[in-house]
């Protein structure tokens, strides 16, 4: 037990100074020290209060503790015995470190897309995800500021992975560090993509700021994580992203990228 909390303590603290690092620093240079040169990336004019951002990362740290104790359990713990994760690097080559990253990003989105569908079903959407979206205008902060609720069921997403799929310590850390910059990124309140993007087959896979960003203001549609695979193929990609991403893509390059804006259509 000793050595539990030990290895609890241990993940937190580093989970914790990740957190601040990592989503701190594009605060640092977004909203504090370059608001005004930024401003034709930002995607709502609006601006978040000093309170939103003090509840954000209140509530990210309960949701870092939720995420320590769900790793500890994988790791330090009797259920790893059951799980496929192995110690020896060699034991499968190299590049398979990458694809399995690859395919557990992958899994978590597919995870991720249904349970948040099922945290905006009416009978649960006010006792968990309401928290998160009390950040109707999101910022780095935002990343991990979940209700208890949710956190746990955000952070078991690693339970299934580790039982499905063989992966080693080293691919479960870098899957925890990509998955958070990918989400401050969601949330960062900015649009940061450069030109070429949005004409290139990369724009038609994957979610953007504004792709979530939409999802914060408007409360209903865009749920993937990662991709935008899932709500195309469940029509529940918001129908303004298209035109809003343009519009906002134009004001940062002075001249439409795309001849084609969404048409008007129902989401689930």
């Amino acid at each position: 037990m000793e050595k539990i909390i030990e290895e609890t303590v241990r993940i937190f603290s580093m989970s914790a100074i990740r957190y601040f690092i990592l989503a701190g620093i594009p605060f640092a240079l977004f909203y504090l020290l370059m608001p005004d040169k930024l401003s034709k990336f930002k995607i709502q004019k609006k601006l978040a209060s000093k309170n939103d951002f003090i509840r954000e990362v209140w509530h990210s740290m309960q949701s870092t503790l939720v995420f320590a104790v769900v790793g500890v359990a994988v790791l330090f713990t009797l259920l790893k015995q059951f799980t496929l994760i192995y110690d020896n690097v060699n034991d499968f080559p190299v590049w398979y470190i990458a694809a399995s990253l690859l395919v557990a990003l992958i899994l978590q989105d597919t995870y991720f897309y249904w349970m948040h569908r099922l945290l905006h079903h009416k009978m649960l959407f006010k006792h968990a995800h309401l928290l998160h979206h009390k950040s109707t205008n999101p910022s780095p902060w935002t990343a991990y500021s979940f209700h208890i609720i949710e956190a746990i069921v955000e952070g078991l997403v690693l339970v299934p992975i580790v039982f499905i799929l063989p992966i080693h310590e080293i691919t479960i850390l870098l899957f925890t560090v990509a998955g958070f910059i990918i989400n401050v990124y969601g949330h960062l309140g900015y649009e940061i993509m450069p030109k070429w993007f949005r004409n290139s087959w990369l724009f038609e896979v994957f979610n953007t700021s504004v792709h979530h960003n939409l999802h914060h203001s408007k409360f209903k549609g865009n749920y993937g994580l990662y991709f935008r695979i899932w709500d195309r193929l469940m029509n529940t990609e918001h129908p303004d992203y298209l035109a809003e991403y343009d519009k906002l893509q134009a004001q940062r390059f002075g001249e439409p990228l795309h001849k084609k804006l969404n048409s008007t259509k129902q989401v689930a």
